[in-house]
């Protein structure tokens, strides 16, 4: 057997250092369709996981991968799949699946210019909107969105971590950008690797219900084939998992769904400040424009700016307390992203009125510029 934790400092790409977080984080099964850019994602666990005891399989389209890391989620292995616009988009109804049968599996999105088939081989961040509303129906989603190539090796483990505690699925909202640029990566020793597993099952098989919340409000999990009581539905359910067609369980069902992410925010939600405590302008970016945007804070500041920057290494749920409570003393905000404003919209929500909010962004295929971000200083401030 291979180690899956390749300890060491290696030369990779953003896309295998992601498959190798997968692998430190115990997955076991990858599900998944070749696309651009996402594809050397699969390609590296197609390598490794018969190395390490995991199965790898291609599936004929991406309908199918998300179902089968669904199904291998259930069977009580840890499961992702990776993908890019088109395929996320036909992922998306069984993703909902996923999160009203409450399977933990890991969904990684790496980012290229749409709508449709775009530009397949560059960059952008136009599905930060389609990963918190893609599926039908109202539901909370956790997306993660990395910044290099080390940083989507542990959010990739996070995600699988914040998976498996939740019994939700968790998006990893990469880039082209970071997905094939080649960096630094060290991995450490697997001792020095925090990994969380799903909350199993105890008790009476015959009176376990599977939906039934435990601590943060989510349900112990039974494995298929283990002998419990289980029942499995899409439909609206109660705690036994049986179908329950009234408003009441509707209500309820919805509440846990709900109330499991947003009653936990403190635990889930990761931001990362540079140069805040005196800070006048306040640059909010994520993934790939993080680092325009860490770039043109200190460009600003050589130039007498106080500016500083706060990077959303959790887009969602959303990080509206902290966005809050600087607009209690900032004198604006800028946003930096690689689309016409999804997060940006999130940004001015958040302020409410108490300070201006501009945007630095365009329509993909290239990153932003720090002189972009410069231009709307020089220029707004």
């Amino acid at each position: 057997m291979e180690p899956a934790v390749l300890t060491g400092t290696h030369y990779m790409t953003g896309d295998e250092a992601c498959a190798e977080g997968a692998l430190a984080a115990g997955c076991l099964f990858f599900g998944g369709y070749p696309i651009t850019p996402a594809t050397e994602v699969a390609e590296r666990m197609a390598e490794r996981l018969p190395g390490v005891g995991g199965v790898f399989i291609q599936m004929e389209d991406e309908i199918a991968a998300m179902a089968s890391i669904a199904g291998a989620s259930c069977a009580g292995v840890k499961s992702m799949t990776s993908t890019s616009g088109p395929g996320f988009s036909l992922m998306m109804e069984n993703l909902g699946l996923a999160i009203v049968t409450e399977t933990p599996c890991v969904v990684v999105n790496v980012q290229r210019a749409g709508p449709s088939t775009g530009l397949p081989t560059q960059g952008a961040q136009g599905d930060m909107y389609q990963a918190r509303w893609g599926s039908h129906g109202h539901y909370e989603i956790i997306a993660l969105a990395p910044a290099s190539a080390q940083d989507i090796f542990y959010q990739t483990i996070r995600a699988f971590n914040l998976s498996e505690k939740y019994r939700t699925p968790v998006l990893v909202m990469t880039d082209e950008v970071i997905g094939h640029m080649s960096e630094r990566v060290v991995i450490p020793r697997a001792e020095e690797i925090t990994v969380f597993n799903r909350p199993r099952a105890k008790g009476r098989k015959d009176r376990f219900k599977p939906f039934e919340p435990g601590p943060l409000g989510v349900p112990p999990m039974a494995i298929a084939g283990e002998g419990y009581n289980i029942h499995v539905t899409g439909l609206t359910h109660d705690e036994r998992g049986y179908p329950v067609m009234s408003v009441d369980c509707q209500r309820e069902m919805m509440a846990r769904l709900i109330g499991k992410i947003q009653n936990n925010l403190d635990d889930i939600i990761e931001v990362e400040g540079y140069l805040l405590d005196d800070a006048e302008i306040v640059l909010i970016s994520y993934g790939v424009s993080a680092r325009t945007s860490r770039a043109a804070a200190d460009e600003a500041r050589e130039m007498g700016c106080k500016v500083g920057f706060l990077r959303l290494a959790t887009v969602w749920p959303f990080p509206e307390k902290h966005i809050r409570e600087l607009a209690q003393r900032v004198k604006g905000f800028i946003t930096v992203e690689i689309n016409f404003g999804q997060i940006h919209r999130e940004v001015e929500r958040a302020v409410q009125g108490k300070a201006p909010c501009f945007l630095a962004g365009h329509c993909g295929g290239t990153v932003i510029s720090p002189d972009a971000v410069l231009d709307i200083i020089r220029r707004e401030f």
